[in-house]
């Protein structure tokens, strides 16, 4: 093995090639969400019911999610780094997102499922909109809140020298969630102080981690802040506690590929998922009947076996454009489809070529505008926190 440093070329195209089925599989997800909202509004004879086309694309992210950001913090080796990649990477174009539909909202009313209250804000703030019992200003923006119960699991676990046992960890939170599908109709918590002590909690926790000061003891209260939202605050927790579980059996299935782990937590962490709605209480939606829920989440894992299957072969480039995109296309479609909805009115029962052409224009306009926002936004602001990330230490937090 040659110790000379590799050109920028040879370094990034292994990598590159290695990671292509991930972000095929993100292009995936980012498809199956924009047909879920899409179908709905303008070909509802077309969408699926034998399973949750949205859900099935949450689920891969989710997966996708679970499988490579504990690799990327272990490989960065620093919380603080990691903490700024993540926040320069979400945050710009979800703050941008959300003042546009604030700005829309004397045209386009504000979902009802946002309070009209400043604890709204303070949930907006964090990203913890779902495990604090808060509607999204954009529907999908949920999915953030178990994203960033993750990045501050995952955080704490490294901050804490915790590298092994996660397949136990997914395991532990599928059995979580049966019971608490079981036992539990609602969160114990509710109201507004959730989403202000979430918000005080992570102000003061973000702080010493970004500047070093008491950064282990912060990551760990941050870390169990994370775990106990999904079942004390959340809108359903067992919901919560299972998109969680989902996510760790993504971290499992790279602890396999590596050799340091086995596929035995992550096919029961995926069965107990699946078979929370057959008891849960709380389990009115059409998605979550056991028939559909257990088809979407086979769905899901399914599609990320195959995924990993084809890893070392070339991919169709139009899903790994995709999923280079696939943060912009996931956040910009829906304000983009609202837009349209109110121009144009319900499609449902128009001819078929209205349908259609519908349909394309409005793939027309979201994929450039997702090409132009991941231009334009996100690939700055990821290369201002690298620079911002290198400034500081490289030292693990510890």
């Amino acid at each position: 093995m040659s110790l000379a440093p590799a050109t920028p070329s040879e370094a990034i195209r292994p990598v590159t090639r290695r990671l292509a089925w991930l972000d095929a599989l993100r292009g995936v997800g980012a498809l199956a969400v924009v047909g879920e909202h899409l179908l709905t509004w303008s070909m509802p004879w077309l969408r699926p019911t034998q399973f949750n086309l949205g859900v099935y694309g949450v689920l891969v992210f989710f997966m996708v999610s679970g499988y490579i950001i504990p690799v990327s913090l272990e490989r960065g080796g620093d919380v603080r780094a990691f903490w700024i990649g993540r926040f320069f990477r979400l945050y710009p174009l979800y703050l941008a997102v959300l003042g546009l539909m604030l700005a829309l909202s004397w045209w386009i009313p504000v979902r009802q499922e946002v309070p009209r209250e400043p604890h709204a804000a303070a949930a907006h703030a964090t990203m913890l909109l779902d495990v604090v019992g808060v509607g999204g200003v954009v529907n999908t923006m949920w999915t953030l809140s178990y994203e960033m119960v993750f990045y501050l699991v995952v955080a704490a676990l490294f901050a804490t020298g915790a590298h092994a046992g996660r397949g136990l960890i997914a395991v532990a939170l599928g059995a979580a969630a049966l019971v608490a599908g079981v036992t539990m109709s609602s969160a114990p918590l509710s109201g507004a102080w959730p989403a202000w002590i979430s918000l005080g909690v992570f102000a003061a926790g973000m702080a010493c981690v970004l500047t070093g000061r008491l950064s282990t003891l912060a990551s760990c209260v941050l870390g169990v802040m994370g775990l106990a939202l999904p079942l004390l605050s959340s809108r359903v927790p067992w919901f919560g506690l299972a998109m969680l579980a989902v996510m760790f059996a993504g971290t499992a299935i790279h602890r396999w590929e590596r050799g340091s782990g086995s596929l035995w937590p992550v096919a029961l962490t995926l069965a107990a998922v699946a078979a929370v709605p057959i008891w849960a209480i709380s389990a009115g939606w059409w998605w979550v009947r056991p028939d559909v829920w257990i088809t979407t989440i086979a769905l899901a894992a399914a599609t990320f076996a195959g995924g990993m299957a084809l890893r070392a072969r070339r991919l169709p480039g139009p899903l790994t454009w995709l999923g280079g995109i696939s943060y912009s296309l996931y956040l910009t479609h829906l304000p983009i489809l609202l837009v349209m909805m109110e121009i144009l009115g319900e499609r449902r029962w128009s001819p078929l070529p209205h349908q259609l052409a519908t349909v394309a224009a409005a793939l027309l306009l979201i994929l450039p505008a997702s090409r132009l926002t991941h231009r334009l936004i996100e690939q700055p602001m990821q290369r201002l926190g690298r620079r911002l990330a290198r400034g500081g230490s490289s030292e693990p937090a510890r």
